[in-house]
Formats: C-alpha cells, structure tokens, sequence
C-alpha cells in the first residue's frame, strides 16, 4: 500500500473504530487541573483512602472489556469489507473529514518483528 492510501486508511479506520464510541463516553467528564502540571499534585478522595492521580486506575475491567470487544468488533467489520468499494469510499470520506487537523501517522521501528526482520 502507498504511503499516502495508508495514512488515510489509518486515521479512517482510528477515528472510526476507536475514537467515536466508548472511548467517548469515557474521555467526557471533568479533567482535574494540576498546578504541578503533571498531576502530581491531585488526589482522589473515597470514603476507604486517598489516591494519587497518578497511580488512579482510569478505568475498570468491565469498562476495559467493553472498549476492547468495541474496537475489536469495528475492527473485524473492516477487515471483512476491506474489498468492497463503497464500504472503504464511506470508510475514508468519514476518516478524512473528522481527522484533517490530526497529525500524520508514523511509522513504528520494532512494532511487531524485531529490527532487522
């Protein structure tokens, strides 16, 4: 695949299967304002203890799960349709009109096969 078919189908398939669903839902909420500027500064208070920001959990095992069969669920849904041109044209026209203030994608050295490989 040509380097710029790649970086649309990666942000497409980003914003598409990961960003917009249960992510959402988790990332809406009040954010804590850090004076330190690295959180070390804010606590959770419960009735049983206090907790670092920065050692605090941000999600549970069920919200994990839930994200993770979202994800793997949209993901699949691609992978299947990979040859079906209308499904791919909705696919980057949605990837390339909610992503076109991101970043481009880089590359990763050693994602998968170590160096060399």
């Amino acid at each position: 695949m040509d380097k710029k078919s790649a970086e649309q189908l990666a942000k497409a398939i980003a914003v598409t299967c990961v960003r917009n669903g249960f992510l959402e839902d988790l990332h809406a909420g009040k954010v804590p304002i850090s004076q330190a500027g690295d959180y070390s500064d804010v606590t959770l208070v419960t009735p049983e203890r206090t907790i670092l920001w920065n050692e605090l959990s941000r999600l549970d095992d069920g919200e994990m799960k839930r994200l993770m069969q979202e994800i793997v669920n949209k993901l699949y849904t691609v992978f299947r349709n990979l040859e079906n041109p209308e499904f791919m044209s909705a696919l980057l026209a949605w990837g390339n009109m909610n992503t076109a203030k991101w970043d481009k994608p880089k590359e990763l050295d050693n994602f998968v096969l170590p160096k060399g490989k």
